[in-house]
């Protein structure tokens, strides 16, 4: 592949996924970290990815990481830095971007951006992918849905292991998923081919399931009965109004990907049956041994 490409958050999930395929498909990468000394930065390094200590909120620092890079992906953290911090990150290394001339910038949003959801963390990733197009860069928007990593959390993966699955989730209503690997994926296919993706705005998921079902998926995993329970609103508000928000949208509309033509462009795409076999050691702990 022609080109540096520049990914950030290349120590957390998202990017750490995107750089992954990215190395796979033979890109040069450079990574913008804060912490380059970082166990998942050293790892990186060692396969050959330049590791440069940067910050988001510093435009001087963004301006280096982009020197000479064909490309960007670009993921910021709402539940670390949240909303304003966000926004501003966002919108900082689009406007570097376009400055130096950067021919292909991938931006990671949130499924339903578009969707006037009133969900915080969805709002903050709107505004980024308006200030994008209105820069008129060359950009790929994908739009994850939510991880099926999110259930590794220790406080709900402790849980499940005790045989309840909780969630604010009405038992009937399907909540789509993704795999975050899979996110890395379409990234590297967006990169792979421009022409295709360039001017896209996609919503990605890779299954479909109600909370019963989930927790039917972690029961066959761990051969032992996981009951699911919806976690009444007024007690998801009492520690969060952030996901209490989020919960109430899930109920009301949720997201809208469109599952099947994800899997003719991916036919690798994950469902949470695949996910949940692929991480079976970690979900039911060492000392359980279970056949799959």
């Amino acid at each position: 592949m022609a080109g540096k490409i520049l990914v950030t958050g290349a120590t957390g999930r998202q990017g750490g996924a995107v750089a992954r395929h990215l190395l796979k498909d033979g890109w040069d990468l450079r990574a913008l970290t804060r912490s380059p000394d970082k166990d998942e930065a050293l790892a990186f390094r060692q396969k050959g990815v330049e590791i440069v200590k940067g910050d988001l909120g510093d435009p001087q620092s963004v301006r280096k990481a982009l020197d000479g890079v064909y490309g960007v992906y670009s993921v910021q953290q709402f539940w670390e830095h949240g909303f304003n911090k966000e926004v501003q990150q966002g919108k900082t290394l689009a406007d570097e971007a376009k400055k130096v001339g950067v021919a292909h910038f991938v931006y990671s949003s949130v499924g339903s951006a578009y969707r006037s959801t009133g969900i915080p963390h969805f709002e903050s990733k709107w505004k980024i992918e308006e200030h994008i197009r209105s820069l008129g860069l060359r950009y790929t928007i994908l739009r994850p849905v939510f991880f099926m990593e999110n259930f590794m959390a220790s406080d709900m993966l402790s849980s499940i292991r005790e045989g309840t699955l909780a969630l604010g989730l009405d038992p009937q209503k399907r909540l789509q998923m993704i795999a975050v690997d899979d996110i890395g994926a379409f990234a590297a296919l967006a990169f792979k081919n421009p022409d295709e993706y360039i001017g896209k705005e996609i919503d990605i998921a890779g299954d479909e399931l109600t909370g019963p079902d989930i927790a039917n998926g972690f029961a066959h995993i761990m051969q032992k009965e996981v009951k699911y329970h919806q976690i009444p609103i007024e007690e998801i508000q009492a520690f969060s109004d952030e996901y209490a928000i989020m919960m109430e949208w899930f109920n009301v509309r949720g997201y809208e990907a469109d599952i099947p033509a994800l899997r003719k462009t991916y036919p690798e795409l994950k469902t949470f049956r695949n996910w949940i076999e692929m991480h079976w050691a970690t979900i039911v702990g060492e000392s359980v041994r279970v056949r799959i």
